[in-house]
């Protein structure tokens, strides 16, 4: 996928932590992704964020005041338009071991500890992205192949009415076949 995506393939990241350096660093290791980055300070305005605009990925805190990372993953999870939003959790390095566990109980795709190392961050999120690309292209595609469908289901519904009219116009008819092999053949990459 070249550096230089469509509006459509831009896939935005949100970052949620509750500390203000936090989020500055991610936005330093990430910037030079051209990709918009939303922060969010605390697991509400994330779940805000997120029912107001697709995401490709959520950079997640663990430890937040109030509703903390692996509540706030919990109802990502739990939530139709959000459910398949890869989450990667972000935790201190003293944090309880058992964390990661939990992290991935919740539905975490991953789980790094602070510091982490930006290359391996910024790795690890660019995999998100091009997955995001990938799904929105098929999703793409596959609509472009029911229309196609759609429409060559009409067609054939209006060469059978023409079949079993009284004095069918075989001229006509075969025009429309020969229009109807080529779309068939055309969505098939013939």
């Amino acid at each position: 996928m070249s550096a230089e995506a469509t509006t459509d393939e831009r896939a935005g990241i949100l970052l949620v932590d509750d500390m203000e350096d936090n989020l500055i660093a991610l936005e330093a290791v990430l910037g030079s992704l051209n990709e918009p980055l939303v922060r969010a300070r605390s697991g509400e305005e994330a779940m805000k964020a997120l029912l107001r605009q697709r995401f490709a990925l959520v950079l997640l805190d663990v430890r937040m005041p109030g509703m903390d990372g692996f509540e706030t993953a919990t109802n990502i999870k739990r939530l139709d338009q959000t459910k398949d939003v890869p989450i990667i959790f972000l935790t201190g390095a003293e944090d309880d071991p058992g964390y990661a566990f939990r992290g991935y109980a919740t539905g975490a795709a991953d789980y790094l500890t602070k510091p982490f190392d930006p290359w391996v961050l910024r790795a690890k999120v660019t995999v998100f992205l091009d997955l995001y690309r990938k799904s929105r292209e098929l999703e793409r595609l596959l609509a472009q192949r029911q229309a196609r469908g759609g429409e060559i289901g009409t067609r054939l519904a209006a060469l059978e009415e023409q079949l079993a009219a009284d004095n069918p116009n075989l001229p006509t008819l075969r025009t429309q076949v020969r229009e109807l092999r080529h779309l068939i053949n055309k969505g098939q990459g013939i």
